[in-house]
C-alpha cells in the first residue's frame, strides 16, 4: 500500500503523486455508499495492480476543504484584489479573509490591475496594504503588475505550501497562474461591463509543481454564502478584533452597542480600519439574521 496525494481528478480517475511520479487510480466502489468523494488536495492511501491501475482504498482526515474550488488540506490562499476594473471592495476582501480564518487557511493578498490607478489612487493602496500588513496579512502590492519582483514575493511565500488562488471573478487569477507557470496558458476572461465583473473562465482543478510549492491550477470563488458560525463568533475571525477585545469591560462582547468596548475605542482612535468594522458589522447583521437551515 502507497500513500500519496491526489493532483487531478479526470473522467474518473484520480491522479495521485507518490513517491516522485504520477499514479492514475480509481476510487473503491464502496466510497459511494458510504458518502466518499476524494477531492483534489485529499491524502490517500491506494494500491497498484497488475495492469498498472491503482485503487484508492483510503481517504485520510482533511485539514480543511473548500466546495469552490473543490480542494481539501490549503495551507495557502492567495486573495488576487482588484484595484479597479472591478472597483476594490473592502466588503469582498474582508468576507474573503474571513473565510479563510474560520477554515484555518493562511492569506496572502495581492493586489492586481495597479497599472490603471493614478499616482493619488495608488497613495491611497499604499496605506490600505500598511493597514493589512499591520493585522498580520501578507500582502502584495506591485507597482506594475505581475512585476518579476512581486512574483518572486509570492513564489518565496507559497514554498513548501499547498496553495489556492481566489478572489472576485475577474481580478486576473488566470493571469496571474499564467505568469507563476510559464506553460500553463489558462483561458483569461474579460470584465463584463455592464455587470462589473468577470466571466468564469476556468472549470476543473488540479494540483501544479511551482516553484517548491503546489498551487491549483483553477482559480477558485468569488463570493460566499452567509458562513456557518455563530455571529458571537465572529469577531474571532478578525485578528485585530479578537486582541483588543481582551480589554472590553464585558466578557463575550461582540463590540455592537456594549459600553466600554475597546474595539469601537479602537475604531475610533484609527488603531482599526472603520472599513473593517463597518464590514464586521455588515457581517454580523447577515449571520444574526439569517434563516436556519432545516435540511441539515
Amino acid at each position: 500500500m502507497k500513500k500519496g496525494k491526489i493532483y487531478q481528478l479526470l473522467a474518473g480517475y484520480y491522479d495521485v503523486f507518490s513517491d516522485g511520479k504520477i499514479y492514475r487510480t480509481r476510487a473503491r466502489g464502496n466510497f459511494r455508499k458510504k458518502g466518499i468523494s476524494p477531492i483534489v488536495g485529499d491524502d490517500v492511501e491506494f494500491q497498484m495492480d497488475d495492469d498498472n491501475l491503482g485503487y484508492i482504498l483510503n481517504v485520510l482526515p482533511r485539514k480543511n476543504s473548500l466546495v469552490r474550488p473543490p480542494i481539501a488540506n490549503i495551507d495557502q490562499a492567495i486573495v488576487v484584489t482588484a484595484a479597479t476594473q472591478p472597483e476594490f471592495s473592502s466588503n469582498l476582501l474582508d468576507r474573503q479573509l474571513v473565510a479563510l480564518e474560520i477554515n484555518h487557511i493562511t492569506p496572502i493578498i495581492y493586489f492586481s490591475k495597479t497599472d490603471l490607478l493614478s499616482d493619488e489612487q495608488f497613495e491611497f493602496f499604499i496605506n490600505v496594504a500598511e493597514n493589512y500588513r499591520e493585522i498580520g496579512y501578507a500582502v502584495i502590492l506591485p507597482a506594475t503588475p505581475f512585476s518579476d519582483e512581486s512574483l518572486d514575493e509570492l513564489r518565496g511565500l507559497f514554498a513548501n505550501k499547498e496553495n489556492v488562488i481566489m478572489g472576485q471573478t475577474g481580478a486576473g487569477k488566470s493571469t496571474l497562474l499564467n505568469h507563476l507557470s510559464k506553460d500553463l496558458n489558462l483561458e483569461t476572461g474579460e470584465i463584463s461591463q455592464s455587470l462589473n465583473r468577470g466571466k468564469h473562465t476556468t472549470r476543473k482543478v488540479s494540483l501544479l509543481n511551482v516553484n517548491d510549492g503546489l498551487i491549483a491550477d483553477t482559480p477558485g470563488f468569488s463570493s460566499y454564502d452567509t458562513f456557518e458560525i455563530d455571529a458571537k463568533q465572529l469577531a474571532d475571525y478578525f485578528p485585530e478584533f479578537k486582541s483588543a477585545s481582551k480589554l472590553c469591560r464585558f466578557r463575550g462582547c461582540v463590540h455592537v452597542n456594549e459600553p466600554d468596548c475597546q474595539v469601537k475605542t479602537d475604531v475610533l482612535a484609527g488603531i482599526i480600519m472603520h472599513s473593517r468594522y463597518e464590514n464586521y458589522l455588515l457581517l454580523y447583521t447577515d449571520i444574526k439574521n439569517r434563516k436556519p437551515n432545516y435540511k441539515k
